[in-house]
């Protein structure tokens, strides 16, 4: 395993800034349509009991990219270093807005998630550089000094976080919002169109990630996709088990979940592809193939968890009942 995921780095991935922009034109429809489902005194609601937005900020932040490091060491001698970096990259981003439809469709607290994804966006300048430098310097310390030329300073550029928060989330929820107060009856109508053209939308955007990088993805993706599985599961029952031990409600559950296990890999690319902090060397690797199948799979678990949430209930049990026992 270790030996064929290392010839990922003799590989070049096809990174389309064209298809990045069409992506975040998608994400602002999208949140178009979850705008039409929210209630702006659910936001007062979030603020007035912060407990799970504290509860998934601190497992986005400072949990994830622990436990990230955590399995990088456990899987030392099956992960080569480019990969393991890439993972603690991932790990490093805020999380991803694709979260937000993704809570609103599984009938969580889209207004948090919301919320969740805003404020880790804003604190990405700060935390992902932050994370990637501890967590990153620590493997290559402790782990590997090989994957010391990757170990860069990170610069989230300004530009992109102002396209998240402004563009991407902030004005179609405002727009959302607006067509809720002044057209109730054809926005309701609008909000089940929308859930299903989002989820076509999200299917077509992961028919074309894939489209572009087909061939590598055909021939190299077996002991990556078991990588990135156990990463992004780990990520989900990050959320779901501190949501649970902090005794959250189910629909904020659900929204610590799905925002603790969706990243933005896309800022994690950008950052890659940034021949300003990394060498162009780095797009030929592990690193940005774990990266670039994170966004292809992230929208995969998601749906399929959402759709879990949704359609059942076995959330409501489990742990959570055992903890309500203890």
């Amino acid at each position: 395993m270790y030996d064929s995921l290392q010839q990922l780095d003799t590989l070049t991935i096809n990174f389309n800034r064209t298809g990045n922009w069409m992506l975040m034109l998608f994400m602002a429809v999208v949140m178009y349509g979850v705008a039409l489902g929210l209630k702006p005194q659910f936001f007062r609601g979030v603020f007035n009991r912060p407990r799970a937005l504290f509860i998934g900020l601190v497992c986005q932040w400072l949990v994830l990219p622990l436990v990230t490091f955590l399995l990088c060491m456990l899987f030392h001698s099956l992960v080569p270093p480019m990969v393991a970096m890439g993972l603690i990259l991932v790990a490093s981003c805020p999380g991803g807005a694709v979260s937000n439809f993704m809570t609103s469709y599984a009938k969580g607290n889209a207004e948090l998630s919301v919320l969740m994804s805003t404020i880790s966006t804003l604190g990405a300048p700060i935390f992902t550089p932050i994370n990637y430098a501890i967590w990153g310097g620590l493997y290559v310390k402790y782990m590997d000094a090989s994957a010391g030329n990757v170990l860069r300073t990170l610069q989230v550029p300004p530009t992109q976080i102002a396209l998240t928060v402004i563009v991407i989330i902030g004005i179609p929820v405002l727009l959302g919002l607006i067509t809720v107060k002044f057209a109730p009856n054809a926005s309701a109508r609008l909000k089940e169109i929308m859930r299903y053209l989002s989820i076509v939308v999200f299917l077509s955007v992961v028919g074309m990630m894939v489209s572009q990088n087909y061939i590598l993805f055909k021939e190299y993706i077996g002991f990556i996709f078991i990588i990135v599985f156990i990463h992004n599961l780990v990520g989900f029952g990050i959320g779901y088990t501190a949501a649970s031990m902090g005794k959250t409600p189910v629909k904020d559950r659900r929204a610590v979940t799905l925002e603790t296990g969706i990243q933005n890999s896309g800022l994690g690319l950008l950052l890659l592809f940034n021949t300003g902090i990394f060498p162009p060397e780095i797009a030929k690797g592990g690193m940005a193939f774990v990266t670039a199948w994170w966004g292809v799979w992230h929208i995969i678990s998601g749906l399929l968890l959402a759709t879990a949430f949704r359609f059942s209930a076995f959330d409501t049990t489990g742990l959570s009942k055992f903890l309500r026992k203890k």
